[in-house]
Parts: structure tokens; C-alpha cells; sequence
């Protein structure tokens, strides 16, 4: 009985060995006393009441525990989604209207939708078009965004919301004087305990102590009725599983944004989970990661909640606390069910400056700088469409889609720019014998009847021209050539483009007494070109396995006068 029980699927995710089912339920119970006042800021930051927040953190974390690939990643409503989601549908219905409630909803499904499709078709692959760099720039300017919008909450200032979010945040400053001081001092109060159990008592729940703390002093001063913002009621209970709100236009409007949303969302999943992988060494399928966190988007969608993705703060604390399976994500949700059926009457109080300060916090890790730097560093263009993101966002906002879109379309104009004019470099003899860039080496020409070049990318239809343009101007630049070699060693591609330029070029040279030779062809591009028949048109003696067979042979046949 108990091998058959082994064989089931469920016992593929979740382990039956006591010790395990203990560790889980140990890393279950930590995760869920930081998920429970998270989810309640996440909310607020979403622009949707604070009972969504512990509505994305039950089914959908199941959900995702169930059906992705990850066992310690843990599901749920994260900073960046939240903020994405209450960008994207601002601009669609009033903040805080039953409208935008419903658009929210629908947002969930449709870039839940979005991430199922895309593990089905196995694209996972494709969320590379998303660079390191433009990815980091986006996130830097996304947490200043973030904890900028907070600012109104802490300080207890209303604020207006338009398109333009830094001009609202210059307004807020500007009226500073009229902020309410005892939200202020929730709001710095809950960073000083934040930050105190983070660097004294990091091993306790500092989250759900200071939440704790500070709701008994707002019930004690009746902080509501001394006109500050609290969460309010929170209804008990289940929610209730309904088909979202389809509406033909709203779903047009939203489709970019969800598709950003799953994009973001899953880099976000993604990075977790390889930091699991690398520590716990266990495998895991970014296409079933992808399913997985679709699904956990869809059920949220269904149980009247917000877009969620994979918490990487969350997770990490999953990890640190020794969780062995899925199992852990599971008692999370439980958690947080009973919180829902037993304790909502104690968040009454909760202030939301608390909230808006826990918000700021959690961001805090997110700015990382230097990771621009280094990018700028490595490569100009890296750093270009790094700081074009991070500024475009800043602009943008809070329409931060834009930033991201902007960032993404850069860096593959940028690439598809490299790629139309890779590195060529002239020829030349190095004293060791082997042929170097002249230019960068300081070489002097090979043979007055000789030239030779290297070509440093793959050989296809967006550089052929400029590959050609290359060999004409050194025919030009080099009246007494006869011979050109062309050193493929860094030619590990060849299309059809290519292939045609290479014949009409081969012509054209022989046409004026030059002879057009190859060097160093890897295997594959030698297999097109006698695919092809252009092995040919070149001449079988004009291909060469070496640079130093290409002189031997050149010497002896009399093309040049002099060994090289």
C-alpha cells in the first residue's frame, strides 16, 4: 500500500517522509505570518481593498504549489505585479469604482492566460528577448515608482492621480506642511521596528510583530477617529468563485498590459527559481513554471483577487527555513485561510501607513544600481538601454508598461544594429605566425597581390551587403590584389542570402582577375555551401582548412611570390 501511494503524481510534489512533512510545516507557518501582512499592502498598492490581497494568497498559492516546477517557490501578490496592475487600470476606470475592481480581476486572467499559452507552446525560451540590463533598469525605476507612491499614505496626504506620477509626488511634497502627524508617525514608527528586527531579531516574524504592535496602539488612540486611515472592515469568510467581468473593450484596452504582466511577472518567478535551483540543486522547467504561474493567475482571477506571481522574498524565506516540498506553500494558505474565517475583525485598526511602510521596505532591496553600472561596464549598448529603461519608466509612470516596452524594443533595435554590421577586421602577419587584426596590432599588409579578412558573426540576409560592401572596398583601397582570403573561423552561420551574395561576389572578382578563397570553415557552413553547389563556384582548391595551408598552397601555385 504504502509503494503504491508513492507512485501517485501528488506524491511527485509533495513528500510523505515525516522529517519533510515537519520541515514544512515549520517553513509553512514562517511564510505565512510575512504573507498575511503583505498580502494586505500589496493590495493597497494594487489600488483594490485589502481582503483581495488575502484572497491572492490562498487559492492561487495553491495553485501554484500544485502545478509549477519549483518546490520552494512561493505564489502570491508581489510588489511589481501590484504596481502594474494599478498602472494598467487606471487609466480604464476611476480608483477604487466596482469597475476597477472588475478590471482588475480581468487583468489576472488575461495575462494568466498569456503565461499558460506561452508554457504550452514551450516559449520560455523566447523571455530572453527581455535582457539582464533593460530588465534592471526597469526594476530600479519600478521600486522608486513604488515607494514614491506610498509617500501620500505615509504622510497622510490625499493625493490626485494622473498621468504624469512624478508631477503628483512634486504636489504631495509641496504640501507637505499639511501632512497628518500621526500618520507620519505610524508610518516612521513601522520602519524603525522594520528596520530594528531585520538587523537585531532577524530570525523573528518582525512583519506580523510590527503590524501586531501597531494596530493595538491605533485601537487604543482610536487612530480612525482621529482622521487617519485605517484597513477597515475586512469580510470573513471564503471567497466566492465567479466567472470575471468579460467586456469586449476592456479586454482590447487590456491586452498589452497583460502581456507585460506575465512578461514581468514571470522574470520575477524565473529568478527565484534559478537561485533555488543553484542552492538546492534540484532541477526545474521554466515552460511548466510558466503553466504554473499562468494557472495561479487564472484561479485568482476565478476567486476574486488580483494578478500574483512568485514572491522572491517569500521564497527565500521558504528556503531559508529548510522547506522540502510544495507542501510548505500549502500550509501558507492555510494560514491564511483561517486568518480569513477567524481573525478579519482584528485588522480593523490596521493604519495604512503601516502598510504603506512595510511597502517601502520590502522595495528597498529591489534598487540595485550598481547592476546599471556594470552593465555600462560591459558594453555601451547595455548601458544604454539600461538607464533609456530606468528613465523612460520614471517618465512614463505610472504608466510603467511603457518603460518596459521601451527598454525591450531598444535593445533589439540595438541588436538587430550589431547584428547588420558585425566586427571585420584586415589582416595581418603577427611575428607568432598567425593572423591577427592589423589595425589593432599594428600589422603591415600581407602581400601587395594578397588581402585577407576576418568576418566575426554569423553570415545571413541583415549583414551579406555589408559583408560585401567589406571585400569591395578592400578591392578598391587595393588596386594589385589578386587573391582574397577570407578567415571563417568566426562564421558559424550561413543562410541563403548569404549564399548568393558569396556567388554574384564570386563572379564579379573573377570577372576582374581576383580570386575569392576561404580559410577555417567550420562544418556546418562548409555543409551549406556544398549543399548549395557553392563550393563550386569557389573552387575546391580554394578552400582551405588552415591560414597556413591557404600560403603553402598560394606559394606553390604561384599566386604569390613569397612564403608568408
Amino acid at each position: 500500500m504504502n509503494t503504491w501511494v508513492h507512485r501517485l503524481p501528488i506524491a511527485k510534489r509533495f513528500s510523505l517522509n515525516p522529517d519533510e512533512l515537519k520541515n514544512d510545516l515549520v517553513a509553512g507557518v514562517t511564510v505565512s505570518l510575512v504573507a498575511i501582512p503583505q498580502s494586505l499592502a500589496y493590495a493597497q498598492l494594487a489600488g483594490v481593498p485589502a481582503y483581495y490581497g488575502l484572497y491572492a494568497a490562498l487559492v492561487p498559492t495553491i495553485i501554484g504549489a500544485l502545478f509549477g516546477s519549483s518546490r520552494q517557490l512561493s505564489t502570491g501578490p508581489v510588489a511589481m505585479t501590484s504596481l502594474l496592475t494599478a498602472a494598467s487600470v487606471a487609466p480604464l476606470a476611476a480608483h477604487g469604482s466596482e469597475m476597477f475592481y472588475a478590471y482588475v480581476i480581468l487583468l489576472a486572467l488575461l495575462s494568466g492566460l498569456f503565461q499558460v499559452l506561452f508554457g504550452a507552446l514551450r516559449m520560455g525560451v523566447l523571455l530572453n528577448f527581455l535582457s539582464h540590463p533593460v530588465l534592471m533598469g526597469f526594476i530600479n525605476a519600478a521600486a522608486i515608482i513604488i515607494g514614491l507612491s506610498q509617500l501620500p499614505t505615509l504622510l497622510g496626504i490625499s493625493a490626485r492621480q494622473s498621468d504624469h506620477f512624478l508631477l503628483d509626488i512634486w504636489q504631495v511634497l509641496s504640501h507637505i506642511d499639511t501632512m497628518h502627524e500621526i500618520s507620519v508617525a505610524f508610518g516612521i514608527s513601522a520602519i524603525i521596528l522594520l528596520v530594528g528586527f531585520k538587523k537585531l531579531a532577524p530570525k523573528l516574524p518582525g512583519v506580523l510583530i510590527t503590524v501586531v504592535l501597531l494596530t493595538w496602539v491605533s485601537y487604543m488612540l482610536d487612530y480612525a477617529g482621529l482622521g487617519g486611515k485605517v484597513v477597515g472592515l475586512v469580510p470573513s469568510g471564503l471567497p466566492s468563485l465567479s466567472m470575471p467581468l468579460l467586456d469586449w473593450h476592456a479586454t482590447m484596452a487590456l491586452l498589452p498590459a497583460g502581456f507585460v504582466i506575465a512578461l514581468i511577472s514571470f522574470m520575477e518567478a524565473m529568478s527565484s527559481a534559478k537561485v533555488i535551483a543553484i542552492k538546492t540543486r534540484q532541477p526545474w522547467d521554466e515552460n511548466k513554471e510558466l503553466i504554473g504561474q499562468g494557472l495561479a493567475k487564472i484561479a485568482a482571477a476565478f476567486s476574486h483577487s488580483m494578478p500574483v506571481s512568485g514572491s522572491f522574498s517569500r521564497s527565500a524565506l521558504n528556503l531559508a527555513t529548510n522547506a522540502q516540498t510544495p507542501f510548505s506553500s500549502v500550509i501558507s494558505a492555510i494560514f491564511v485561510l483561517l486568518t480569513l474565517l477567524f481573525f478579519t475583525s482584528l485588522l480593523y485598526h490596521l493604519p495604512k501607513p503601516v502598510l504603506a511602510a512595510i511597502i517601502m521596505m520590502a522595495v528597498i532591496g529591489l534598487i540595485n544600481f550598481k547592476a546599471i553600472f556594470n552593465a555600462w561596464r560591459a558594453s555601451r549598448d547595455d548601458g544604454i538601454a539600461s538607464m533609456v529603461t530606468f528613465l523612460s519608466t520614471l517618465a512614463f509612470a505610472p504608466n510603467i508598461q511603457n518603460g518596459i516596452l521601451t527598454g525591450i524594443i531598444l535593445s533589439l533595435a540595438m541588436l538587430l544594429y550589431r547584428m547588420m554590421k558585425p566586427h571585420i577586421a584586415a589582416l595581418g602577419k603577427h611575428d607568432d605566425g598567425t593572423l591577427r587584426d592589423a589595425q589593432r596590432h599594428q600589422l603591415p599588409p600581407l602581400h601587395p597581390k594578397l588581402g585577407a579578412i576576418r568576418f566575426d558573426g554569423a553570415l545571413r540576409f541583415v549583414n551579406s551587403s555589408y559583408f560585401e560592401d567589406a571585400l569591395l572596398k578592400l578591392e578598391r583601397e587595393n588596386p594589385a590584389v589578386r587573391y582574397i582570403l577570407v578567415k571563417c573561423s568566426g562564421v558559424n552561420y550561413l543562410d541563403a542570402s548569404g549564399v548568393e551574395m558569396l556567388n554574384n561576389l564570386i563572379s564579379r572578382f573573377r570577372n576582374n582577375g581576383i580570386t575569392l578563397g576561404f580559410s577555417d570553415l567550420k562544418k556546418q557552413v562548409r555543409e551549406v555551401m556544398d549543399r548549395t553547389g557553392l563550393s563550386q563556384g569557389i573552387g575546391h582548391e580554394n578552400i582551405f582548412s588552415s591560414d597556413h595551408e591557404a600560403f603553402e598552397q598560394l606559394y606553390l601555385r604561384g599566386e604569390i611570390d613569397v612564403r608568408i
